[in-house]
């Protein structure tokens, strides 16, 4: 398989996928995404799980709010985060689309 026969992922498309795979390359932002498998929860109770303080949180889920995996709302002075399933899905149609062409065969290179 040539590599001119994958499909190639505009610029828009691409930023969302790059700051996708970013924000799950964080131990903090990975282990809000495992808490909030379970539901939606308020900030309180997020800076409580994962040991950190509100302000660090703060940048935290804003980096994973801008790539799309969790969505806000807000209650009154309480914020509650959810994960945003949409997000994800495009994540996980990129990952499958790469998987089909690595499990593709071998390539000579340059032949």
């Amino acid at each position: 398989m040539a590599l001119k026969s994958i499909e190639r992922v505009d610029t828009v498309e691409r930023a969302t996928l790059l700051a996708g795979f970013h924000a799950l390359g964080d131990p903090i932002r990975l282990g809000a995404i495992e808490h909030l498998r379970q539901g939606e929860l308020c900030v309180c109770d997020l800076c409580e799980l994962l040991g950190v303080s509100q302000s660090k949180l703060s940048f935290h889920l804003k980096v994973l709010r801008e790539a799309g995996l969790i969505e806000v709302r807000q209650d009154g002075r309480w914020n509650y985060y959810r994960l945003n399933s949409m997000g994800f899905e495009r994540l996980e149609q990129y990952l499958a689309s790469l998987a089909g062409w690595v499990t593709g065969g071998d390539r000579a290179c340059c032949s």
